[in-house]
């Protein structure tokens, strides 16, 4: 028998398409709303591994993310005259390190997702929740741009500064900071780009990152070491005045980076931090994603937590009749993933990137010597995602 409910999703990035996805699959009726005006493709590269990796499976989609992925074939580490200093290739760490088998831009895989269950669910680009008030019954929900609409339930799949949560939830959530700020946005391609993402390291904490892509252009990161400051909130061009600031100075590609930013179209700043919240849900209302639990992109399994909590969430709402019991069921099984997917040191970005030359070298050092047993084991540790091996439920009523 299928399940008639109406449901709500804000956002529309990879865990709202996805959770759209499967709901839909079980005859709910499933309206996305996202609030950038039209679709936003590009953004930086993600991978798609583990457990993530069967959701893909799973909806059919792995062929088409491998056709769409950056062939990314490793990372490099550089020193000011592009010299390889140390090598990760994509085949250590038995394909589980930094750098994984599927790597793809974020808004090419949100594409893929929308495209996949377009047809069943009704997307509106350019507007976004403007107040929503719980019913016996239902939420009413108010949007932006006009208009009032009753769903059964409302599930926010937004980032991290997640409007929609600060509505319901208020203070509740708790983010937790890694003093680190990086940057992401798109260059031109240059003859010296190659298949290999190339990563340079500068004393002070700093790190310069050249990724390849799919489209004919590079992805550029900028990263520095700095208490949360308020940088995000920032306009734009003061955003791109901190950058020229912060690296100014500084070697190897970096003067070709900071030339390009007063043209590129997509510059993207924030604070590295985790989102840590008691509970996901609140009535008629849940939270999935980085909006409940983002574990920060050095964690390395943003991606798998969001196609893996969509997956489960819709899943358990298919099992139960009650919302509460499903979302009940939903935390129950996705906060232990969770928990090892966010047991990241704070002192990570530090060993990433050193703040002195001497650290640059011995970090260049260790990693030349992956190969030997003693060394990779520590390696390991901090270069392996900790939760790839989560066991999804079989759901036969979404097979």
């Amino acid at each position: 028998m299928k399940n008639k409910r109406k449901i709500l999703i804000t956002g529309a990035s990879v865990a709202g398409p996805t959770l759209a996805f499967w709901l839909a699959r079980q005859g709910m009726e499933v309206t996305v709303v996202e609030r950038a005006p039209e679709f936003r493709d590009g953004g930086q590269t993600i991978d798609v591994r583990g457990a993530g990796k069967v959701v893909a499976q799973r909806m059919g989609l792995e062929s088409a993310i491998r056709a769409k992925s950056t062939h990314e074939d490793g990372i490099r580490f550089v020193d000011e005259h592009d010299r390889t200093r140390a090598e990760i290739g994509i085949g250590a760490f038995e394909g589980n390190g930094p750098v994984a088998e599927l790597e793809i831009l974020r808004g090419e895989l949100a594409k893929l997702l929308i495209e996949h269950g377009r047809q069943q669910v009704n997307y509106r680009f350019g507007d976004s929740i403007a107040a929503l008030e719980e019913l016996p019954d239902g939420v009413e929900v108010r949007f932006e741009h006009g208009g009032e609409e009753r769903f059964d339930l409302v599930i926010a799949a937004e980032g991290v500064g997640s409007h929609t949560r600060k509505l319901v939830f208020g203070d509740e959530v708790r983010r937790r900071s890694f003093d680190l700020y990086t940057a992401y946005f798109t260059i031109a391609r240059a003859p010296g780009d190659e298949r290999q993402m190339r990563w340079f390291n500068a004393p002070g904490g700093l790190s310069v990152c050249l990724r390849p892509d799919n489209l004919g252009t590079t992805r550029a990161l900028l990263s520095f070491q700095e208490p949360p400051s308020a940088y995000e909130k920032l306009s734009l061009a003061e955003q791109k005045t901190l950058l020229k600031q912060k690296f100014a100075g500084l070697s190897w590609e970096t003067p070709r980076i900071l030339a390009a930013l007063d043209a590129t179209p997509d510059l993207y700043l924030d604070q590295i931090s985790q989102v840590k919240m008691a509970r996901w849900s609140k009535g008629r209302i849940a939270l999935v994603g980085d909006a409940a639990y983002c574990a920060s992109p050095i964690s390395g399994m943003g991606t798998s937590l969001s196609l893996c909590g969509a997956y489960i969430l819709a899943g358990e709402l298919g099992r139960h009749a009650d919302h509460v019991q499903a979302f009940a069921a939903y935390e129950a099984i996705m906060r232990p993933y969770v928990d090892q997917a966010q047991s990241v040191p704070t002192f990570a970005p530090r060993l990433a990137s050193p703040h002195s030359r001497a650290g640059i070298a011995f970090g260049h050092a260790m990693l030349r010597m992956s190969n030997v047993p003693i060394v990779k084991s520590i390696l390991a540790r901090f270069l392996t995602p900790k939760a790839d091996a989560q066991a999804l439920p079989d759901y036969a009523h979404m097979a």
